[in-house]
């Protein structure tokens, strides 16, 4: 394919080459012209292992050039990569002026174009840029609508400096947000020979997983800090720790715990968050991240019940309040104190929970009912059907699969407000609410 690309950074030069070493002309463009002199003279702009070779291999080639004119490049290439910077501003938003200034451009030289020109963009920007920013000027530039008169996609890139030569040829997966099916269809051409997972979305999301890709990094570098720093103050080897922890990959480096929905309970983690948080602070250490888990939990259970009283249904049915599916545990279950929070403001409840009956309830979980919440058994009732003939708002509380098929079961009065996604039913306006979808 003929490609240009805008931005010769570190995105733009790496990609560049790494496209051009699969066989594809790749016209860079930068105003910065010894950026240009040097990359028509086969050598790097930036020191990156690997780059150096390959780049100059691709211009002995004459698969790699450099120039300063967008229009030319534009008109002599079907794809345009926007690789340009987005630096933050003094208040942490995004200075997109770069991007802004290069869609112009390309959009002026694309209505020139009879041809379908597709624009990527590979800059990392925030949810709505594509909508807000890209797109608009794209159209107003080039008097075209997008996904008609050109194609527009996204495409974030997911490489580390150090290892990026490496980190294109094997990437943890390639995301593909696109507006048309015909612009996605080219660019997973031109992937093809990449062996990663293909994911095809729409634009905004593709936008938020880079962000979400970046955010988790920091946050298991920060996590790993304070785990680290607790654990030289009480003698012990935090990287041995942290090793054993990362041998872990059915709980600690997995897909679990990692999907949305409603505060975590029960008798471990709640317990176990506080126990190492006072430990540190016995030792005068802070663990930002640590210190603040209980916190952001609390803002859930906070989240979920805002939610519920929004609805203004003073007759509320909660399906599952033990702390999670499969489980008679009510300790420090988040959706007891909802249930407590709502008794509290004069609410009219019935609870229903298989895994949760007076009769078949020993030991401690027990004891937990009859002393510390006793007013919640007298709200309990035996049947699904009971509960779901009472409440005007049915509140899902946890993933029992006899729950799934809940949606089908209510009536047009009733409202729904989904704590852990049972599914994706969204498309019922009015009458289905979930906490993080």
């Amino acid at each position: 394919m003929n490609i240009s690309i805008f931005g010769m950074g570190y995105v733009g030069v790496v990609s560049a080459t790494c496209l051009a070493s699969d066989g594809h002309r790749v016209i860079g463009v930068d105003p910065n012209r010894a950026k240009i002199t040097l990359i028509n003279a086969g050598e790097a702009p930036i020191v990156e292992q690997g780059l150096g070779p390959l780049l100059s291999a691709g211009v002995d080639s004459g698969l790699i050039s450099a120039r300063s004119d967008a229009a030319s490049a534009v008109l002599e290439t079907d794809i345009s990569f926007i690789c340009v910077g987005t630096p933050s501003q003094s208040n942490g938003s995004l200075d997109l002026r770069y991007v802004k200034n290069v869609c112009q451009e390309i959009g002026d030289a694309v209505g020139q174009k009879d041809s379908f020109h597709v624009v990527v963009v590979r800059s990392t920007m925030l949810p709505g840029s594509m909508l807000d920013t890209v797109i608009p000027t794209l159209e107003k530039s080039s008097g075209k609508m997008a996904g008609e008169g050109f194609g527009i996609c996204i495409n974030p890139e997911f490489l580390r400096e150090g290892t990026a030569i490496n980190d294109y040829k094997n990437p943890p997966k390639t995301v593909i947000g696109e507006v048309d099916a015909r612009s996605g269809d080219i660019l997973e051409e031109l992937y093809g020979t990449l062996a990663a997972p293909l994911v095809r979305t729409d634009i905004s999301t593709a936008e938020m997983v880079k962000y979400t890709d970046n955010v988790w990094h920091a946050l298991k570098v920060s996590f790993a800090n304070d785990i680290g720093n607790l654990c030289k103050l009480i003698d012990i080897d935090g990287h041995e720790v942290m090793d054993i922890f990362c041998q872990d990959h059915k709980l600690n480096l997995s897909t679990a715990y990692l999907k949305p929905g409603f505060a975590f309970g029960g008798s471990c983690l709640p317990k176990d968050v506080r126990a190492l948080s006072h430990k540190a602070k016995s030792l005068d250490l802070d663990m930002p991240i640590i210190d603040n888990i209980l916190e952001a939990n609390e803002r859930q259970v906070e989240r979920g019940l805002s939610m519920i009283l929004a609805k203004a249904n003073k007759r509320v049915s909660v399906l599952g309040f033990s702390f999670k599916a499969g489980t008679d545990d009510l300790r420090e279950s988040p959706l007891v104190e909802v249930i407590e929070r709502l008794i509290g403001k004069g609410y009219d409840l019935r609870l229903y929970d298989k895994n949760v009956s007076m009769a078949s309830l020993v030991g401690a979980n027990k004891d937990y009912i009859l002393n510390v919440i006793p007013h919640i058994s007298q709200l309990m009732v035996e049947t699904l059907d009971e509960a779901l003939a009472h409440g005007e708002t049915i509140v899902i509380g946890n993933g029992a699969e006899e729950f799934e098929t809940i949606p089908s079961r209510t009536k047009d009065n009733q409202v729904i407000v989904d704590l852990v996604r049972i599914g994706d039913y969204r498309s019922i306006e009015g009458r289905y609410d979930g906490i993080c979808w």
